[in-house]
């Protein structure tokens, strides 16, 4: 049996293994701490590449927006003009006058004269009430008048000839004065059926119904073959005046100085009248009263202006949103309103500039009207804005702009009675 030598572990430490590790696995660790070391090297390499020389660091701001591509951005030009400033307010249109036809005599309905909905004319006959009791009634009141007439007669001859007699005093005084009372008493009978006789016949004249105003009826209430009385609380039909018509709306009190200014002036204030959805122009009107006090709890004053209605596009209690004219800005810049930013500092919009860079420019900003707001301050006439695409840009970025055409909104801003949609 061979006996280890004890110097035989030092020789294995001289050769550069670690102890229980074999030749092949010093190599492969080796391997590892070279690849290691390599990959740091490598990432110090390209970090120290990839960081920005310090003279492009110094470069200006305009010099790298010149460098990025453009941005397209549809554009709009703003212009000088005329901006209608409007109030707009919720109203409801009422008719100027409405009537609940009665019948003003007791009697059978026996037959109507309309259509239901058709537009009467003061004075068209709609309604007959049997007028037979009262066509009896006038032959026996002029039967009276005839009998009494005759007495009347009578009494007056007997009256000449008593007043002979008396004064040959050949009667007593007494039945003279006797035949003057009974002569005045007839006189008054016949004063009294003829005041009868006027009566019945007026109740002939009620027993044809007339309309009382031009209008429109609605759905009849009574149908031919019933008994209407005098009192009856209903009526028979309901003509409402529907040309012209008026829509009573509500303004906050602080808007009313401008139009009571107008107003007292005599000049014609301007009213249209608009759907629920201010997108279709109804009528157009003008502005005839203004109420005489102001409403505590809302702060609000009723105001009514009148429309010819001749195609009926207004009906009576049609909710409705009333615009009124307020005033109209003279010779002001205008701009769309799409162009105007809004940020911390206020308002601003960006302006082209003729090297197709964008120029950020605050503006002061009045009303605002159908996509179009007047510019105060800011702003010069037809310098180009930036209509869509502003979020894209930046100050002095480059820009490739895109004419935007003018829409029927910035056409019209300077025509006072073209119909837009919109408030103030």
């Amino acid at each position: 049996m061979r006996v280890r030598d004890e110097r035989e572990p030092r020789i294995a430490e001289h050769d550069g293994a670690a102890p229980g590790l074999t030749p092949r696995r010093s190599r492969a660790r080796a391997w590892i701490t070279l690849v290691v070391v390599v990959a740091v090297v490598a990432g110090g390499a390209w970090v120290a590449l990839s960081r920005p020389r310090p003279a492009a660091r110094r470069a200006p701001a305009g010099q790298a927006a010149r460098a990025a591509p453009p941005v397209p951005v549809v554009t709009a030009a703003s212009r000088r003009g005329d901006l209608p400033v409007y109030l707009t307010a919720l109203g409801s249109v009422t008719p100027l006058q409405t009537v609940t036809v009665r019948s003003r005599v007791d009697g059978q309905l026996l037959r109507t004269h309309f259509t239901e909905g058709q537009l009467v004319h003061a004075g068209d006959v709609i309604a007959e009430i049997d007028p037979r009791p009262f066509e009896a009634q006038l032959a026996q009141a002029e039967g009276q008048l005839a009998r009494d007439r005759a007495g009347l007669a009578n009494a007056r001859t007997d009256l000449a000839r008593y007043q002979r007699l008396v004064r040959q005093e050949m009667i007593a005084r007494q039945q003279y004065d006797a035949q003057v009372m009974s002569v005045q008493q007839l006189e008054a009978a016949i004063r009294a059926d003829e005041g009868a006789i006027q009566g019945i016949r007026l109740n002939l004249t009620y027993a044809r119904i007339t309309a009382p105003i031009t209008g429109r009826v609605g759905l009849r209430l009574v149908d031919p073959g019933n008994i209407v009385h005098a009192s009856d609380a209903g009526g028979l039909v309901v003509i409402t005046q529907v040309e012209p018509i008026a829509v009573v709306f509500t303004v906050p009190e602080d808007s009313l100085p401008p139009l009571v200014r107008q107003y007292r002036a005599g000049a014609a204030v301007p009213v249209d009248a608009f759907d629920r959805e201010m997108k279709s122009r109804l009528a157009g009107g003008t502005l005839t009263a203004i109420d005489n006090q102001i409403d505590p709890a809302t702060g609000t004053v009723k105001l009514k202006a009148t429309f010819a209605n001749h195609d009926g596009a207004l009906f009576p209690n049609q909710f409705v949103n009333a615009r009124v004219l307020v005033t109209v800005l003279r010779e002001t810049v205008l701009a769309p309103a799409e162009a105007v930013q809004r940020g911390p500092q206020g308002a601003f919009v960006y302006v082209v500039k003729p090297d197709k860079t964008v120029d950020l420019r605050r503006i002061d900003v009045g009303p605002t009207e159908g996509g179009v707001v007047a510019v105060r301050t800011g702003l010069e006439p037809g310098e180009t804005l930036v209509v869509d695409g502003a979020e894209k840009v930046q100050p002095g970025a480059r820009v490739e702009p895109t004419a935007r055409a003018r829409s029927g909104g910035e056409r019209g801003a300077a025509e006072p009675g073209a119909p837009r949609a919109g408030g103030a």
